[in-house]
């Protein structure tokens, strides 16, 4: 983006109420989406050259995304297949949607070809639909978008400095939460260590180095291999290379990858600041 003239600030900033605010409190605050989106929305909102699309968790950018489901059906039929088993890495939830809704649709439409299962697979340091609560909650951590139901962590949850920052939200998009309580989905979540072993077996067989959320995706479709049936079919969406995340594959490469424990302590912390809604 600077090699084309922008100019890009780390978030948390000091160029924005809400990033000040989080800077005064944590200065060495290592960022979220959550606070990301918050400070773009202020800057949208309070420059009147300036708008703000979303690019994930709300119900129309998962519906946009499918399109990359709907060639992976047209795929699929042109090699004579059809998955037994759906995994999409998982943070917001627009990668995960776009890959397995079409999938799914083709299920409530009774088009689908066979039985299959789908699993949203998350970091085990920020996992919003295996261990967050079903409720009404802020879509980033100032406060500033409408409520939304979902399964959240709580939008004060800051989740440790994990190398996969499309990952790294409290909350999942409403319509994959709304699926995993009706029981359409399955949920799982891998380490980051896990994750990044995976992508480097994934890049010595098959040549691509991917990116460390999809690494995630890859780490839950060798689980899934390993209690396959023989036969079976696993689809899932290698979202991205690696490249742009050299300083990610270094630290693993040199045995400096951690994993972050899971923060139950920081999370009910957050889960108490959920605002109190009463349905009707």
């Amino acid at each position: 983006m600077e090699t084309y003239g922008a100019s890009c600030y780390p978030s948390p900033s000091p160029r924005t109420q809400v990033g000040k605010s989080i800077l005064e409190k944590t200065p060495d605050s290592p960022g979220s989406l959550g606070i990301a989106i918050s400070e773009a929305v202020e800057c949208a909102a309070t420059s009147e050259d300036t708008k703000y699309a979303l690019g994930s968790v709300l119900n129309h950018v998962l519906m946009h995304q499918t399109v990359t489901g709907q060639e992976a059906i047209e795929q699929m039929a042109m090699v004579g297949e059809y998955p037994d088993v759906l995994v999409g890495c998982t943070g917001g939830g627009s990668n995960f949607a776009g890959l397995c809704f079409p999938f799914i649709g083709q299920k409530f439409r009774k088009e689908a070809k066979k039985e299959f299962k789908v699993v949203a697979v998350e970091p085990a340091s920020c996992p919003s639909l295996t261990k967050g609560k079903y409720a009404y909650d802020f879509g980033d951590t100032g406060q500033m978008t409408p409520l939304i139901k979902s399964h959240t962590l709580g939008h004060t949850f800051m989740p440790p400095p994990a190398h996969a920052g499309g990952l790294r939200y409290h909350a999942m998009a409403p319509l994959i939460s709304h699926l995993k309580e009706i029981g359409e989905l399955e949920a799982d979540s891998v380490s980051q260590k896990e994750a990044f072993e995976a992508g480097s077996l994934f890049a010595k067989t098959e040549g691509i180095l991917p990116a460390p959320e999809a690494n995630h995706a890859i780490a839950q479709a060798v689980r899934e291999a390993k209690k396959a049936s023989p036969g079976q079919v696993i689809l899932f969406n290698l979202c991205g290379h690696g490249h742009f995340d050299m300083t990610a594959w270094t630290a693993f490469n040199e045995g400096r990858l951690v994993d972050h424990a899971y923060p139950e302590s920081e999370i009910a912390m957050a889960l108490a600041g959920i605002p109190m809604v009463q349905e009707s």
